[in-house]
């Protein structure tokens, strides 16, 4: 299985009198248009997503569904509470293993830090952050075998400014 674990675009910021739940802060239009253009560099590194899953918050889902458009992804999100903000990363790569899933490649759409102990638990074992996904940044981990803690290749990791390039060259 291939992992594409994306951190969610910029957001609007922080304000609770606007949104006093956190998880309702939507993606502010720029970065709308900067995830587009992210999202862009993506689909030219990455052309067989299957099965794109969500954190539940207002603003992944909105990155998740720019990513399923731009990708082309026929099936519907799917939204996953081990995704949301402040979840740790443990349980979400057993509920990876145990889902049984084997298709060629899914994306995660999610929130820092998380997914980058994610990373570190893919590659290294343990849920350390070995890098920080910036909005709309991305990382690309291989399982060769099953999904497990350590089990991981980093085989690609950008950030959002890269991905651009990256889709305006192609």
């Amino acid at each position: 299985m291939r992992l594409l674990i994306v951190r969610h675009g910029p957001a609007e910021s922080r304000d609770p009198r606007r949104w006093s739940n956190d998880d309702l802060r939507p993606l502010s239009r720029d970065g709308r248009r900067e995830t587009r253009d992210a999202a862009a560099g993506i689909a030219a590194l990455e052309r067989q997503v299957g099965t794109i899953l969500t954190s539940p918050a207002t603003r992944a889902r909105a990155t998740a569904e720019i990513l399923r458009n731009t990708l082309g992804v026929r099936s519907k999100l799917i939204d996953w509470p081990e995704l949301a903000p402040g979840a740790p990363a443990a349980p979400l790569l057993e509920r990876l293993a145990e889902d049984g899933t084997r298709r060629a490649t899914v994306l995660l759409v999610g929130h820092e830090p998380q997914l980058g102990e994610l990373v570190g638990l893919a590659i290294a074992g343990d849920a350390v952050s070995v890098t920080r996904l910036g909005r709309a940044g991305t990382a690309a981990v291989e399982f060769p075998k099953a999904i497990r803690a350590g089990g991981g290749t980093l085989a690609w990791r950008l950030d959002r400014k890269a991905l651009t390039r990256v889709g305006r060259r192609l």
